[in-house]
């Protein structure tokens, strides 16, 4: 087992150091001058020269590698371009948002998801499987932002049922007491007992905690189904039917629990994809996380903030993937 998660470890210390050597490199070949955006573009051409040299651009190219690698194992990424603010300081700042969105998200996902693969297995080739089936698979395919447009078309324009986006209403910014703990609204309003905060959070996040939603669920239910069919065929899966137990408690008790390794797996690889594609989601929303901040430094060509969020995608990517080898590794059969 030791030798297994050293080789995991290994191979994504690898994929990391590819990750920041390609995003290094297209960054500098970007026709765009970024000592212009650190200055402003009025700037004389002393102001320039002095910006290039603060920004270490008129060094080689493999030593603004190197001092940018350096930086890193300093746990610092650079500044940005755009607001002169430590880009791991603007992180800290955006990430609580993203981060409260995707744990709801996947909590939705992995419910909604356990439930509609049970469904459609228990009933495998009748016209609720199928619909299931059709639901899962449509989740998957259908783009978030037009689930999120239709939403708020539906909820917003006509129903007025939902607000249209943002964490909070203006009202509420105005005349309640913000908490600030964790950054997360719902968990800080929650312990503190702010309930006016707490049903306006959570009014808000609705919509796009659905839309975010919709790829886990999708995923976790066909695979569940999957699992699920395969160990309903098993020896104790039939024991168990001929001692008389109840179908619920066969799929619920016995056969759910055996099959929750390969749909752990794929949960958590569900995180990481709803992690790092938040940032259409975010922008429909106006939610003001990581996906938001990447569109707007992507808009402006600021490079040190989309290589610190690349990078912490990357690294997020790699710890959920370990994370699910680990999982994996449970089974003996699979360390060889």
């Amino acid at each position: 087992m030791r030798i297994f998660i050293i080789k995991r470890l290994l191979l994504g210390v690898m994929v990391l150091f590819g990750v920041i050597f390609i995003t290094f490199v297209i960054v500098r070949i970007i026709p765009s001058d970024p000592a212009t955006q650190w200055v402003g573009p009025r700037a004389t051409q002393e102001q320039l020269e002095a910006a290039r040299i603060e920004l270490g651009l008129n060094d080689p190219f493999f030593v603004q590698f190197g001092n940018f690698v350096t930086d890193l194992f300093q746990g610092k990424m650079g500044k940005s371009l755009r607001s002169h603010q430590p880009v791991f300081k603007e992180l800290k700042t955006f990430l609580p948002a993203t981060l409260e969105l995707v744990i709801l998200s996947t909590f939705i996902g992995v419910i909604l998801g356990l439930y509609l693969g049970v469904v459609s297995a228990s009933r495998k080739d009748q016209w609720v499987d199928h619909l299931c089936r059709f639901f899962s698979v449509s989740t998957v395919s259908i783009p978030a932002f037009w689930i999120g447009l239709l939403l708020q078309f539906v909820f917003y324009g006509i129903l007025d049922w939902l607000p249209l986006g943002e964490r909070l209403s203006m009202r509420v910014k105005l005349f309640q007491e913000i908490p600030d703990i964790t950054g997360m609204l719902l968990f800080d309003s929650l312990i503190t007992w702010n309930m006016v905060v707490f049903w306006d959070a959570l009014k808000h996040i609705i919509l796009p905690g659905f839309v975010m939603a919709l790829f886990p669920i999708g995923l976790v239910a066909r695979m569940t189904r999957s699992a699920l069919l395969e160990i309903l065929n098993e020896d104790y899966i039939k024991a168990a039917r001929s001692y008389g137990l109840s179908e619920r408690i066969v799929m619920w008790s016995y056969a759910l629990k055996n099959s929750l390794g390969p749909t752990a797996t794929v949960v958590t690889l569900a995180i990481g994809f709803t992690l790092v594609n938040t940032f259409l989601v975010e922008s429909i929303f106006s939610w003001p996380g990581i996906g938001n901040y990447i569109a707007t430094a992507v808009i402006v060509l600021d490079y040190p903030a989309i290589m610190g969020v690349t990078i912490f995608s990357a690294c997020s990517y790699v710890f959920l993937n370990l994370a699910a080898d680990l999982i994996i590794a449970l089974d003996p059969r699979v360390r060889t």
